[in-house]
């Protein structure tokens, strides 16, 4: 028996497909970058920016970095429906890219690691209620306390749980520096003393024959200048203990509507600050009068509870008052390495974990904006240095 194989019927078989153009070639490459590039960028790593000096000297305005999303894990979105590529803005415009009208629960998905004490930190500012959490403004700052520790401020030194905390070998605060006469440029640029106001110079004041600087200084930078004979004084600027800042948290909580601060305004600054506590997950704390302003945030916005109000030194919620409350996430608290140059949870308090957008952990490329010239713009040292 003859055995046939199967052959084409000239008369169904299809004709070829006609060849895509080349805008349809190249639309469906940039398709293509555009998903993938969102996919990495909301999973893996994103590139960041460093625009003020509150992370100086660690981290220097003109540092490019790559942040981790792994390390703690991506979040799932918040707010869908927005442009890609995009935070709140359509690039070069004020026109929002995106739409509030659909809000989704968000979720952290597995990570490497927990937040650590002594990370550096991007988070969302959880102060900005124009915008939906996943698209508030990025900020990047040291994690100093972690949920459930007590923070303290004593004379500058930050203490957690009662011991003094490690402090950051690139720290900075300000002083008071007087002179028998003008410093030159170079002398600042060597040590990395830079004042953004004047083009990254310091500009004296004189008084007679004294030229007085305010600058902000690692204790490399302030060792090296006491040691110059044209340095007659040297002062570190700290606020006494016992005086109110009524700017820092929570003397300034933004209550929905005035009331006397009576009960709620500590004798705290930026300098002597606390003790407080940070709250963790599943913790159930006693709300009274004294400690009232420190949660108000927190059960009013951030844990997205209903009918809370604020009347007389009292959280109430569906007009009862609230005296106990059970935490739904954890908290944490941020502070900039330039203690004396940086709006942190000092001013405005707890970051919730949600709020968490990943770990800085790679300068890939930095540029100074005040180089003196073109061929030194790039600071070669930092390239691909990692960041502690």
């Amino acid at each position: 028996m003859a055995v046939k194989f199967w052959e084409k019927n000239p008369a169904t078989e299809t004709t070829h497909k006609k060849p895509k153009s080349v805008a349809r070639e190249w639309g469906d490459a940039i398709l293509f970058a555009v998903v993938a590039a969102t996919l990495i960028r909301w999973a893996t790593f994103e590139a960041y920016t460093i625009p003020t000096p509150s992370m100086e000297n660690s981290l220097l305005v003109g540092d490019y970095l790559f942040v981790s999303k792994l390390h703690y894990g991506p979040r799932t979105p918040q707010t869908p429906l927005q442009v890609p590529l995009t935070h709140q803005t359509i690039w070069g415009t004020n026109i929002p890219s995106f739409s509030d009208a659909i809000q989704l629960t968000s979720h952290r998905l597995p990570g490497f690691s927990e937040v650590k004490r002594n990370d550096v930190v991007v988070f969302n500012v959880p102060f900005e209620k124009q915008y939906p959490a996943d698209l508030r403004t990025n900020y990047i700052k040291r994690c100093i306390g972690i949920a459930g520790d007590q923070i303290e401020v004593r004379q500058s030194q930050v203490y957690i749980n009662g011991k003094p905390a490690q402090n950051p070998p690139k720290l900075q605060t300000s002083y008071e520096l007087a002179t028998d006469a003008p410093i030159r440029d170079d002398i600042f640029r060597e040590h990395s003393v830079v004042d953004y106001d004047h083009m990254g110079i310091p500009q004296p004041l004189f008084q007679g024959d004294t030229a007085f600087y305010t600058v902000h200084l690692t204790n490399e930078a302030a060792a090296f200048l006491r040691e110059q004979p044209y340095v007659k004084r040297l002062t570190e600027q700290r606020l006494p203990a016992g005086i109110p800042d009524p700017s820092v948290f929570p003397n300034t909580v933004d209550f929905p509507s005035p009331t006397p601060l009576s009960a709620t305004t500590r004798p705290w600054n930026a300098d002597n600050y606390g003790p407080l506590q940070i709250p963790k997950e599943g913790q159930t704390v006693t709300i009274t009068p004294e400690n009232a302003g420190i949660y108000f945030k927190i059960i009013a916005q951030y844990e997205h509870n209903s009918g809370v109000t604020w009347q007389d030194d009292t959280i109430y919620q569906n007009g009862k008052p609230v005296t106990q409350y059970t935490f739904k996430q954890n908290y944490y608290f941020m502070m900039g390495d330039n203690r004396h140059n940086s709006q942190d949870s000092r001013y405005w308090g707890f970051v919730p974990a949600d709020h968490i957008v990943g770990k800085a952990v790679l300068i890939w490329l930095s540029v100074d904006p005040f180089a003196p010239n073109f061929f030194s713009k790039i600071r070669w040292s930092r390239l691909f240095h990692l960041i502690d």
